[in-house]
């Protein structure tokens, strides 16, 4: 493969930012685009320089010419969109939340390993140089063993239909509380003993924020903040017995600042040039059709299937409690 060909289902927001973001890179190219109606699909395809368009995601899947279909759809239609591409033998990066259920992501991921399909989830995050800075930070003990963290991650998101609307898997948990989920499994791993949560509810019934709160095995704790009704600092906070590193946007790290046990700060690791940082999911994905794999090990299917099911196990605690 040279350049890889991006076939984009769906003409929203986050098709937009991963298009202007193809389109600075040597490594790939928009190939296709396909929205429900034809009229949108053009009016993207020429703002963008898209080779061909489509009104119709079945018709833009029958092009030969396609590497890779980002699917940039709202979480209710994940399942249903992700199914059609392996359909008609399409790799596919999949937007998070990766389904709506664990239930849906299992039953995808075993579809897409029957039909020797390639599938991924973009959770950007784990694919950027700035996460393997971070592991190698914590691994090599600089601030002791790490004993707990805490994260936020909100904004000003009521103006945004998909997100009030439980018909379109709306809410903060699947939107927000994916990435703060993600950076306390990075940090601390999958192995969650337990975890206790509460929630307010929104008028169409989905969630506007949480607190969830996370135990480990080994006595780490993580507390974790979401929110689509105001605007947080975004920042995680990792404690370790000999210092504690302060991050900088946890939904696309910006920087890590390093201090020791007399609150001194040390050092200050700052991110590298990117585009946008969408760019490494694809070239992840690039990488991984080369060398004929079905998964990425940037973001590997079981890591999938374990927070997915985390959500599950959270949204069950409110059903439960009736909040």
């Amino acid at each position: 493969m040279q350049k890889l060909k991006l076939a984009i289902l769906g003409a929203g927001g986050i098709a937009a930012t991963m298009a202007e973001t193809v389109c600075k890179m040597e490594e790939a190219v928009l190939y296709a685009v396909a929205a429900r109606e034809e009229s949108r699909a053009k009016t993207f395809a020429e703002k963008y320089g898209v080779q061909k368009y489509f009104g119709s995601y079945e018709e833009m899947l029958k092009d030969d010419g396609i590497d890779l279909v980002y699917i940039a759809t709202p979480h209710s239609h994940h399942f249903a969109h992700a199914k059609l591409c392996i359909d008609y033998g399409r790799p596919v990066l999949c937007e998070k939340a990766f389904t709506e259920n664990a239930r849906e992501a299992g039953e995808l991921l075993a579809y897409a390993e029957e039909k020797k399909v390639f599938i991924t989830e973009a959770m950007w995050v784990r694919y950027m140089p700035m996460s393997s800075m971070l592991r190698e930070i914590l691994d090599s003990g600089r601030i002791g063993k790490v004993i707990g963290l805490t994260a936020n991650l909100g904004y000003s998101l009521l103006h945004v239909e998909r997100m009030t609307r439980p018909e379109l898997a709306g809410g903060a948990l699947l939107d927000l509380g994916v990435y703060t989920l993600n950076f306390a499994t990075w940090v601390l791993g999958d192995d969650v003993r337990s975890f206790a949560t509460s929630m307010v509810r929104y008028d169409t019934g989905v969630d506007l924020q949480e607190f969830v709160d996370l135990v480990y095995p080994g006595g780490e704790t993580a507390g974790l903040f979401n929110t689509m009704q105001a605007v947080t600092d975004r920042k995680g906070y990792i404690y370790g017995t000999e210092g504690h590193i302060v991050t900088d946007n946890i939904n696309n790290f910006e920087a890590f600042h390093i201090y020791n046990n007399k609150y001194e700060l040390v050092e200050t690791i700052r991110r590298p040039e990117q585009i946008s940082g969408y760019e490494y999911e694809i070239l992840a994905c690039k990488r991984a059709l080369e060398e004929g794999r079905l998964e990425c090990s940037e973001m590997p299917h079981e890591h999938t299937l374990y927070i997915m099911g985390l959500m599950d196990e959270i949204r069950k605690q409110w059903e439960c409690e009736n909040v």
